[in-house]
């Protein structure tokens, strides 16, 4: 037993920066797309739910151009990062499963 010594847990910023991008960013980014096809979809539906109300076709229509939009952005956001990193030849980012390879330093 060491009680007069300190345990010292050492961690990489890669290991860090995976894992946050693993549990945290792609999960967010998916449920953030789910939820833009669900506000899509619900447009949809009182668009159609709705033919004889003016107002509330207004609203649907409003509803999914919204959603477009949000799908948009986000199918933007992996295009844009995939155009990044093939014109650069950036290699050892997999941003579908969030892993990052990092060389090591030598100085």
């Amino acid at each position: 037993m060491d009680l007069l010594f300190t345990n010292i847990a050492y961690a990489s910023v890669d290991s860090f920066v995976s894992n946050v991008n693993r549990l945290i960013i792609n999960p967010l980014i998916i449920l953030l797309f789910g939820l833009a096809v669900v506000y899509f979809l619900y447009g949809i539906f009182e668009f159609i739910s709705n033919q004889e109300n003016e107002e509330k076709k207004t609203t649907g229509k409003n509803h999914m151009i919204w959603g477009i939009i949000g799908i948009v952005i986000m199918m933007g956001v992996f295009t844009i990062l995939n155009i990044i990193m093939r014109t650069f030849n950036i290699e050892g980012i997999n941003p579908e499963e969030g892993t990052v390879q990092l060389n090591d330093y030598n100085p």
